[in-house]
């Protein structure tokens, strides 16, 4: 520990992102990318974009791209806010939002930013247990709390919750914010955003990152009424005035008005991934039902840091995670239907050996 720290700095345990290597020929099943390439359109703006204005500062309030996202939703721009990427709109939220006398609730198998944030801005949280499942049981946040955050569908597991459950939460704590982090909606699961109307305390956030092929663009939103938006704004001009740059804002307009492009790499992914569950099934694996770009799978027989590090050997990447209740799950990114096929191949012949 260096003497030079702020208190709060020995005390951090940071997230830790799953790892980037450059190795010729890898496949590439730990972070949750897209397998396809961003909207052509998307790439487009980026090349119209690319002049003597990057000498300018960005629209600081990212109007139009606001305004598109609002517009797909059928809500107001003043509903939207956006950020450099969906953690950081998620760092926003629990700097301004989730901060109270009583505690914070979120699932205790869940996106592991959460604790790392609750430890940064000092929040007090509480992890409610999922089940024997691994379902989050949303009668169990019915407690005294100063806010909750649900991912929807989770992570690590892909598990959904079905809109109604959803609604109820939000409904029964009418005086607490209720995150719903939507960063997996788009592949198989029910977006709470049609719920924002009826409920102030409701705020939904969602990514670029995964559906639209934009992790290395970084751009998140968040979606609520105008007194949640407002203090979100208020922690962001408090930091950054400018967190997303000329070309994440043309980019990420352009890719959102793309829907078909958005369409058919969502669902070639949602038939990939349901192919890849029934060929795993197949080799006695269980694989936990995902609504998500990726998978939760352990084997019968064989341990999650066997399977990991055989498959590294042979240049495919998966993560695990080391929480003693899902020590032996392999979290497998959704990939090409080439770079899956390679994941079976190989799992057949460690299995075999």
């Amino acid at each position: 520990m260096s003497r030079y720290w702020s208190d709060i700095v020995s005390k951090l345990q940071p997230y830790i992102a799953g790892e980037q290597p450059r190795i010729p020929g890898l496949v590439k099943l730990n972070t949750n990318e897209n397998p396809y390439g961003p909207s052509p359109r998307a790439l487009e703006a980026i090349g119209q974009a690319t002049d003597d204005c990057l000498r300018l500062y960005p629209d600081p309030a990212a109007t139009e791209l606001r305004e598109t996202i609002a517009a797909r939703h059928g809500l107001t721009a003043d509903e939207v806010f956006v950020g450099n990427g969906s953690d950081e709109v998620l760092a926003h939220a629990f700097q301004a939002l989730l901060k109270h006398d009583l505690p914070l609730l979120y699932p205790d198998v869940t996106y592991s930013f959460y604790p790392t944030y609750s430890l940064l801005y000092g929040i007090e949280a509480i992890e409610i247990p999922v089940d024997d499942r691994f379902q989050i049981r949303l009668a169990d946040y019915n407690r005294p709390c100063g806010a909750i955050i649900i991912p929807n569908p989770n992570a690590p597991t892909g598990i959904g919750q079905p809109l109604a459950d959803i609604e109820v939460l939000v409904a029964t704590h009418p005086d607490a914010v209720v995150v719903i982090d939507e960063a997996y909606v788009d592949f198989g699961g029910e977006s709470a955003i049609p719920l924002i109307s009826r409920y102030p305390n409701l705020l939904v956030i969602q990514t670029l990152s995964k559906s639209r092929s934009f992790a290395g663009l970084r751009v998140g939103f968040a979606l609520g009424q105008r007194e949640l938006i407002e203090a979100l704004v208020r922690v962001k001009d408090s930091f950054n005035s400018y967190p997303l740059d000329r070309l994440a804002q043309v980019a990420a307009t352009a890719a959102i008005q793309d829907e078909a492009w958005f369409e058919t790499c969502r669902k070639k992914l949602i038939a990939s991934r349901d192919h890849l569950v029934a060929e795993l099934e197949a080799l006695d694996f269980e694989v936990l039902p995902s609504q998500a770009n990726f998978i939760f799978a352990r084997h019968e027989s064989r341990s999650g840091a066997a399977l990991l590090a055989a498959l590294r050997e042979r240049n495919i990447l998966v993560r695990l995670f080391a929480k003693p209740r899902i020590a032996d799950f392999l979290r497998i990114s959704i990939g090409t239907d080439e770079e899956c096929a390679g994941l079976v191949s190989a799992l057949k012949a460690i299995l075999a050996a």
